[in-house]
């Protein structure tokens, strides 16, 4: 299976493209997890929002939004089609994902929430828990973070 990794802002997607990365957020997130709730949130759209998503044989296979915040940058929205699974195309998308923020700014923290049974997998990241168990959708989460690499021997 050849993978092909892409990363752009929303704007910069072709309208198929773009349509299968929202497809398969929805399959997985709405369907999949029977989670009611609003996957269009308005933040892909923000200034500096980008998707990152893998395509094989011209399907989304896999997809992931990286955004800016002020104190913090943040990965969501990880999704991984079921043909794809156990292939290791998350992996990368996570491996290029924090590789991208880490380069883009050096100086934040990297923040997810992580649905609880995946937190060990997030962990593979360099992300620890950084607050309280939540349930959201009926999904248990817990907030996580990656500390940048200038403070998380103690030193800035």
């Amino acid at each position: 299976m050849t993978v092909n990794y892409r990363l752009a802002r929303l704007a910069d997607i072709d309208a198929v493209t773009l349509y299968r990365i929202l497809w398969l957020r929805v399959r997985v997130f709405v369907v999949e997890q029977r989670a009611a709730y609003e996957e269009l949130d308005g933040r892909d759209i923000e200034p500096g929002a980008l998707l990152m998503w893998a395509e094989s044989d011209g399907d989304v296979i896999g997809t992931l939004r990286i955004l800016t915040d002020a104190s913090a940058s943040r990965i969501g929205r990880v999704a991984t089609s079921e043909s794809a699974r156990g292939r290791g195309v998350g992996v990368e998308l996570m491996h290029r994902a924090v590789a991208h923020c880490i380069q883009a700014h050096p100086e934040l923290p990297i923040d997810l929430d992580a649905q609880l049974h995946l937190s060990a997998w997030y962990a593979r990241f360099g992300f620890a828990a950084s607050g309280d168990e939540y349930v959201e959708d009926d999904i248990p989460h817990v907030p996580m973070r990656r500390m940048p690499a200038s403070t998380a021997d103690g030193t800035a």
